[in-house]
């Protein structure tokens, strides 16, 4: 009864793997298919000699660090002052969730429409306090972090919530036997309430840093990987230069470089929360 399920699920993922893999040792362009030819390691060590994917893979580790980093930590935060509410905890939870459900092409283009050089709000505003209004996307000084703050705003709501979760099943007599004890407030969330939330917080972090080696829609739409290359991400060369271009070979190789990359950074996640189980 299982085997359509697996028949469907390998069509679907290892079908896929396969042709990718195969396709990144070759050369093939959709343009010229009949040119196809295996080149060996070729591809890979033109990515990985290449300027512009070594800038784009230092771009994409420093956002996922600076991303996880602050999605996690806000999300932390709001978690706690969320729980110590003893009123409205259902529309305050509904609010926040807005941001993550809306799609990222949708934020990407909302964002742009507010840091718009002519017209953008966030730039009427700033004359309105006699600030000479700023290019955001287009300096190289404000693109970067522009798209990192856009990242926070949609998805720390998806770390309050795990960690929320991960709130509400701390035992409350543990808080109650630690008062007694004479712990104060830090004590408590330092010796109670992270290592009970430890696991939601450890997910929070492999989660997010898998999505956002992947980051892709919002450079697309905002920066296209500029300006001087200051934006730019791994999804964003594999596009640029492979995808772009109908080099499926070339592009392929690219994907099994990020691939090999999120296994990279998952493993060692998963394997140092086993450790700590």
């Amino acid at each position: 009864m299982s085997l359509p399920t697996v028949i469907i699920l390998a069509f679907l993922t290892v079908f896929p793997l396969g042709y990718t893999i195969y396709y990144s040792f070759t050369n093939f362009n959709m343009l010229k298919p009949k040119t196809l030819k295996f080149i060996g390691l070729s591809n890979f060590e033109k990515i990985l000699a290449d300027s512009y994917f070594q800038q784009a893979l230092l771009n994409t580790l420093k956002f996922m660090v600076l991303a996880v980093i602050l999605e996690t930590g806000i999300g932390l935060l709001v978690a706690l002052l969320v729980n110590s509410l003893t009123k409205d905890q259902k529309i305050i939870r509904t609010l926040l969730l807005l941001p993550v459900v809306l799609p990222p092409v949708t934020v990407a283009l909302i964002w742009r429409i507010m840091l718009s050089n002519n017209y953008g709000i966030i730039n009427k505003l700033l004359e309105l306090i006699g600030i000479a209004p700023v290019s955001w996307l287009n300096d190289v000084r404000t693109a970067f972090y522009c798209i990192l703050v856009i990242d926070v705003w949609q998805y720390m709501p998806f770390a309050f919530l795990l960690i929320y979760a991960s709130l509400q099943s701390v035992p409350e007599s543990q808080y109650e036997a630690a008062q007694i004890d004479g712990a104060n407030a830090f004590h408590r969330f330092w010796y109670i309430t992270i290592p009970n939330i430890m696991g939601g917080i450890v997910l929070v972090i492999l989660l997010r840093s898998i999505d956002s080696i992947r980051l892709f829609d919002k450079v697309n739409i905002l920066t296209r990987g500029g300006p001087a290359n200051t934006t730019a991400t791994i999804t964003q060369y594999i596009y640029n230069y492979g995808v772009g271009n109908y080099r499926i070979g070339f592009s392929s190789a690219g994907a099994i470089v990020m691939t090999l990359i999120v296994l990279l950074i998952s493993s060692l996640y998963v394997k140092r929360a086993f450790q700590r189980n």
